[in-house]
């Protein structure tokens, strides 16, 4: 599982995706949630607007990710 820490309270899940590197702009966030599941805590959740705290995990294309 890959460790992700934010400074801040939260990070959107779009933000997210740029900063791990699945998508390169917020143009193309849209199209990867609409072509991959993302759970998010083992719940599926495609928002792009979600909000991740410390302490979530996210589970995208087989990868683990927890937010620090």
């Amino acid at each position: 599982m890959e460790k992700i820490c934010i400074r801040d309270e939260f990070i959107k899940l779009s933000q997210f995706l740029k900063y791990v590197g699945l998508v390169q702009s917020g143009g193309e966030v849209k199209t990867f949630l609409e072509e991959n599941n993302i759970f998010i805590n083992k719940e599926k959740d495609n928002r792009k607007g979600r909000k991740l705290y410390k302490g979530d995990e996210i589970e995208i294309l087989n990868k683990q990710y927890l937010i620090c």
